[in-house]
């Protein structure tokens, strides 16, 4: 594949990450994962590190997604700082975990992980209860959060996200209006996107024949095309989920997850 096709490609990815992360609180990288599943061999990726290299990747491109997102939301007064704070030594330990073992597990493996995973959550918001978009805010706070924040760490180590799949629907649950949840979710990204990239360097250390640009699993060139186009998109996606009720930010969460699994069941498959 070209360079310039593939930085156009990035661009393009970054883009639709960028408005996800501040419309839905994700970093996007279900898409970036996605993409990047399809276009990484093509880059001479070995087979069997193409998975390991797509993760890395995407929460690379997280570090300036999450902060965009947040400062964009923390300015429309919708991040819960304080459950941020419990969540925040619960996802730094988890991620750590989780690419320790994605380290071990095979590419067919995690990408089959990453498609399940995105099914499961499409399920799960779209019958679940949303609280009325003019409920008391609730900022959700207590040693569970730390302990789910371990879960969602790991889990999003091993399928390249945000953890806003999981964020978002946790402190919904807890009683948090969907705006900000979605706006606290993307500060925990960054928390995420951090211990990730440094895990996945460490892992990928001393795997072979990954390209040039490459440090461990991260591959800087598609890490940063994606973040720059993500940047700009991102605060136009907190503006219209500002303009969302919570019930419509659920259902095009849902989809969106929907269209992410079997996008990359496909890749699986092929």
């Amino acid at each position: 594949m070209h360079g310039l096709s593939v930085f156009v490609l990035m661009l393009a990815t970054g883009a639709a990450a960028g408005l996800l992360a501040g419309l839905l609180g994700v970093g996007g990288g279900l898409v970036i994962v996605a993409a990047l599943a399809w276009v990484l061999p093509g880059l001479g990726v070995p087979a069997e590190s193409v998975m390991h290299v797509a993760l890395a990747t995407s929460l690379a491109s997280m570090l300036a997604t999450s902060l965009a997102s947040t400062r964009a939301h923390a300015g429309r007064g919708s991040v819960m700082w304080t459950s941020v704070a419990w969540l925040v030594p619960g996802l730094l330990v988890g991620t750590l975990l989780g690419t320790i073992i994605a380290d071990r597990l095979s590419t067919f493996v995690l990408a089959l992980g990453v498609a399940i995973f995105c099914l499961a959550a499409a399920a799960q918001l779209a019958f679940g209860h949303t609280p009325a978009d003019d409920s008391d805010a609730v900022a959700p706070r207590g040693p569970l959060l730390p302990i789910a924040g371990i879960a969602i760490g790991a889990v999003s180590a091993l399928v390249g996200i945000g953890g806003g799949s999981m964020t978002v629907p946790l402190l919904i649950a807890r009683g948090a209006r969907p705006v900000r949840a979605i706006g606290s979710s993307a500060a925990c990204g960054f928390a995420i996107a951090i211990a990730g990239v440094a895990g996945y360097v460490a892992a990928g250390g001393d795997a072979p024949a990954l390209p040039a640009g490459s440090y461990g699993y991260v591959y800087l060139p598609g890490a940063v095309g994606i973040a720059l186009a993500s940047v700009i998109a991102a605060p136009q996606g907190a503006a219209l989920a500002h303009r969302m009720r919570g019930a419509a930010l659920k259902r095009v969460f849902a989809l969106f997850l929907l269209a992410m699994g079997l996008s990359t069941l496909a890749s699986v498959l092929r």
